[in-house]
């Protein structure tokens, strides 16, 4: 079941007037309630269960352990390198943007210095346009996170020189 399916079944279940439907299948579990207590909204539960087959999960297990040794290895480097550096970290979730606007320039590019107060880019936030400043003055050596993605919160968003 794609999503497309999963949206016509939530518009097909609030024009129905029932209250709650639950679906299950051999991978995915549903359960729509709607409005019809005390002037709640609409409210969908997702859960996706796991196969049960043994052949998968056999699979699954030694990429798992494939994945840890190789991320030590890389990780010192990277840590090493990056030690001397500050990370600008996102405050908010939200969309991240590069410039005000699609047709202005980017707020700040790798080799810019900044200071406190400068303006690096700006989060999207239900609707809301949030502006991150700089907490530190400093050189940007390295832009985390690619123009118009979704950012987390604590998410490293800039490594920036100090010196």
């Amino acid at each position: 079941m794609d999503l497309k399916d999963i949206q016509n079944l939530i518009k097909f279940v609030a024009k129905s007037g029932a209250s709650e439907v639950k679906l299950e299948t051999e991978d995915i579990k549903i359960t729509i309630k709607t409005g019809s207590e005390e002037g709640k909204g609409e409210t969908t539960y997702i859960q996706q269960i796991p196969a049960m087959a043994a052949q998968p999960q056999m699979q699954q297990q030694p990429q798992m352990q494939q994945q840890p040794a190789a991320a030590p290895e890389a990780a010192p480097a990277q840590t090493d390198a990056d030690s001397k550096y500050v990370t600008i970290k996102s405050p908010i979730i939200g969309t991240f943007y590069r410039k005000p606007s699609p047709d202005k320039p980017v707020f700040v590019e790798v080799g810019d210095t900044v200071s406190v107060g400068d303006v690096l880019c700006v989060i999207e936030a239900m609707k809301l346009f949030n502006e991150i400043e700089s907490e530190i003055s400093g050189k940007i050596v390295k832009v985390l996170v690619d123009d118009s993605s979704p950012v987390e919160f604590d998410q490293p968003l800039f490594l920036v020189d100090p010196s």
